[in-house]
């Protein structure tokens, strides 16, 4: 029996061994084009390096959110085949850096695709400054592997999509169940509890998701994958139609696709207006500006329906805005990563103008957007509380929002910069002063040469940034006493050199103030009546830039010993310093050095100098120090 087993397990490992053949590029695009990503991706692992392989392994990663994996992929696509590749494949190459918050090379590949310069981390920074709320998060759910997105207010309770019904047959997609709908209550702790699916008059074999509901909760609309699978172009894909269904008798009923679903295209996730007049809804029917755009219907008194219509380009992009929600005081909500955002999808409101318009979408910064997709956000004002979905852990995954007012933040930011070369300057220091004169704050700008204060309502400030060998630079602003104040202060600073001629800067990258020579007498220090006139020319300059700082350096001829050479020089620096102190110039502002005969500017051969070289030797320099 052993033997025989034996037999049968070697003929089993040849069967495998030479069964296995490799995929076929024609293999792996079938699935593709199925949307069967990630087998698609495993055949695509093992068919080399070509533009269409990689560049469909890395979409195979992306859409299933798996950004690492996709960086890696379109990483070589670009490394190999950048300047042959589309637009829209830079805009998935910069989403997925972002997704993996490499904000620096993400920006740089938007920056290309958008053809204008992104900076993500500033823009969020400054856009969360000035948000109306921010937002405080709980996870609903202990288990991060459901797979819960797309939740709606019923009643007490809330309504979500999960894949967490595993009697489910798996979809081709992600190689995870089929979505069901499900209720649940949620705790005082942002919990859910009693979570229980939907009858299946409701939930089928497909996918179900994004429900929303009348004030009533009698009737329902909701989203339904297709049974059939119909070619479109070069894919073949089951569309998302919106459903309609009627509570009766305790039971769901009525279930019907509201007309202006089709096998062409989907309709997704339908939210009602308040007076319940209007179906919005995510679509990507012909007539779509870009990949799916928020529509919507009238409701009419017997109940039918208008033809859709697009909310236009102040709302929609040539990406995708989804997820749409209105709010008590009829402001939209929406997703998007068509416009500026942290990466991927974030949450963005757009304000009610009138009966038919919104705002331009207003991003709702962090927190409640990341770099990974946070979308479905749904807000109740009485309570201040809501909820959303977001995949930011890997998976989607429900949360708990309680909205909080944002702190009145009366800001100042801005950055340094050459005044001639305008280049940034890192390493600059700059210091935040009130009306009195009384340094409150300072900080030392970064590598991108920006700064930020927080200052209080109604107060003057003086902002002055400083930096070694420039001539420091200052600001006067106000801050407002209504509400949030933002003021972009650009410090250009001027270094001394570019200020004033007479200002040289050495090999060695010191600067010097270029003046006449002072000359001493034979063995003396006082100041003679020229050496006073040269150095009132300095005490001029240095009033001029009261922060400036110098060194006075003299030099002494090689007659006579070191040691004596030295002391005369440092009375001789001394003595210079004590002029320009008696003059009006701070004491701590100067600083005197003796160099002696250590450093003459004419080197004379067996000390044989004539006269007018050992006086040329005696002189006194000025460097600048700060």
């Amino acid at each position: 029996m052993k033997k025989i087993f034996y037999i049968l397990f070697i003929i089993g490992c040849f069967t495998n061994l030479f069964g296995q053949k490799k995929p076929t590029l024609k293999q792996a695009h079938k699935l593709f084009e199925r949307k069967a990503y990630v087998k698609a991706a495993e055949m695509y692992e093992q068919l080399g390096t070509k533009k269409e392989v990689l560049q469909n392994l890395g979409d195979s990663y992306y859409y299933n959110f798996q950004m690492l994996n996709a960086v890696r992929a379109y990483g070589q696509l670009f490394f190999e085949h950048k300047d042959s590749l589309k637009p829209e494949v830079y805009f998935r190459y910069a989403n997925a850096l972002k997704g993996t918050a490499d904000f620096e090379k993400g920006d740089a590949i938007m920056s290309e695709y958008l053809g204008y310069e992104q900076n993500t981390p500033k823009f969020m920074k400054n856009i969360t400054r000035n948000s109306a709320f921010t937002y405080k998060l709980v996870l609903m759910s202990k288990n991060k592997n459901n797979g819960d997105f797309g939740i709606s207010f019923f009643g007490e309770k809330v309504v979500f999509a999960s894949l967490r019904n595993s009697e489910n047959a798996s979809y081709g997609w992600n190689e995870r169940p089929y979505l069901d709908l499900f209720s649940a209550s949620v705790n005082n702790e942002g919990q859910l509890t009693n979570v229980e699916p939907f009858p299946e008059e409701i939930n089928t074999k497909t996918h179900e998701s994004s429900a929303v509901f009348t004030s009533d909760l009698k009737t329902m609309y909701f989203n339904r994958t297709g049974e059939k699978q119909v070619e479109i172009g070069n894919q073949r894909f089951a569309s998302v139609k919106i459903y309609k269904a009627e509570f009766k008798d305790g039971k769901w009923t009525n279930v019907t696709m509201l007309p202006f679903s089709s096998d062409q295209y989907s309709v997704q996730h339908p939210a009602l207006s308040k007076d319940e007049k209007k179906l919005y809804f995510a679509s990507d029917m012909l007539g779509t500006i870009g990949s799916f755009d928020i529509f919507v219907v009238d409701i009419n008194d017997d109940g039918t329906y208008s033809q859709p219509r697009n909310l236009g380009e102040n709302i929609n992009t040539i990406h995708r805005e989804q997820f749409p929600f209105i709010a008590d005081d009829g402001s939209l909500y929406l997703a998007s990563d068509g416009h500026q955002g942290h990466g991927n999808l974030d949450n963005f409101i757009c304000y009610k103008l009138n009966e038919t318009d919104f705002s331009k979408p207003e991003n709702l910064g962090l927190t409640i957007n990341s770099e990974m997709d946070d979308f479905n956000l749904i807000l109740d004002y009485k309570t201040g509380k809501g909820y959303f979905s977001s995949n930011r852990t890997g998976d989607d995954n429900l949360y708990t929002v309680t909205m909080e007012e944002n702190k009145l933040l009366f800001a100042v930011e801005g950055v340094v910069r050459d005044k001639n070369s305008l280049q940034l300057l890192p390493g600059t220091t700059v210091k935040l002063f009130n009306e009195a004169g009384d340094l409150l704050e300072e900080v030392i700008v970064g590598k991108d040469g920006d700064f930020v204060f927080n200052t209080e309502p109604d107060k003057k400030y003086k902002v002055m940034a400083f930096r070694d060998f420039y001539i420091p630079a200052e600001a006067y602003f106000d801050t407002s006493e209504k509400g949030k104040v933002y003021i972009d202060l650009e410090m250009k600073v001027e270094s001394y050199s570019d200020a004033e001629k007479n200002i040289k800067k050495d090999a060695e990258g010191s600067f010097f103030i270029e003046l006449e020579n002072i000359y001493f007498d034979l063995d003396k220090s006082n100041i003679k009546p020229q050496a006073s006139q040269v150095l009132d020319g300095l005490i001029t300059l240095l009033k001029k830039y009261p922060y400036m700082e110098i060194e006075i350096g003299a030099h002494t001829d090689s007659r006579a010993s070191e040691i004596y050479n030295l002391r005369l020089s440092n009375r001789r620096a001394a003595s210079a310093l004590e002029y320009l102190v008696q003059n009006g110039i701070e004491r701590k502002r100067l600083r005197s050095v003796g160099y002696g005969e250590a450093r003459p500017l004419i080197i004379c051969p067996k000390n044989d100098c004539t006269e007018t070289e050992h006086a040329t030797n005696r002189r006194c320099t000025f460097r600048i120090i700060k």
